[in-house]
């Protein structure tokens, strides 16, 4: 029953096939505000859960535009192929990320980001 608002970035995990399109499963992550983060309300839907985001070091590039699943998946491979075969990074999962609301038509923030292991 509390609204917070919207919050920067939706993030979404993309787990890829072997051919590197995304499998129809995937998990949205909103960011709760600073002024919830220390008791933030209880979901009163069971298929909502509130998870603690664990620091990381992430591999990332970003790009504008309305971005859609196949811009993800594009500039993800255009990642992959800056990476090579050196760096290590979990490769069953990725997150795509977000960071304006519908209505803003220019200057958009989109990013992939890999999770180094």
């Amino acid at each position: 029953g509390v609204g917070m608002g919207m919050t920067a970035p939706v993030s979404i995990t993309a787990f890829p096939a072997e051919d590197g399109s995304l499998q129809q499963k995937v998990k949205v992550s909103l960011r709760i505000p600073n002024q919830f983060q220390a008791s933030p309300p209880c979901p009163s839907d069971e298929s909502i859960k509130i998870e603690e985001r664990q620091g990381m070091t992430i591999y990332s590039t970003q790009f504008g535009g309305y971005a859609k699943e196949v811009d993800y998946v594009n500039y993800a491979a255009k990642l992959k192929s800056a990476l090579g075969s050196e760096a290590a990074y979990h490769k069953d999962f990725y997150f795509c990320n977000g960071y304006d609301p519908p209505m803003k038509p220019y200057g958009r923030r989109n990013e992939v980001w890999f999770v180094k292991e």
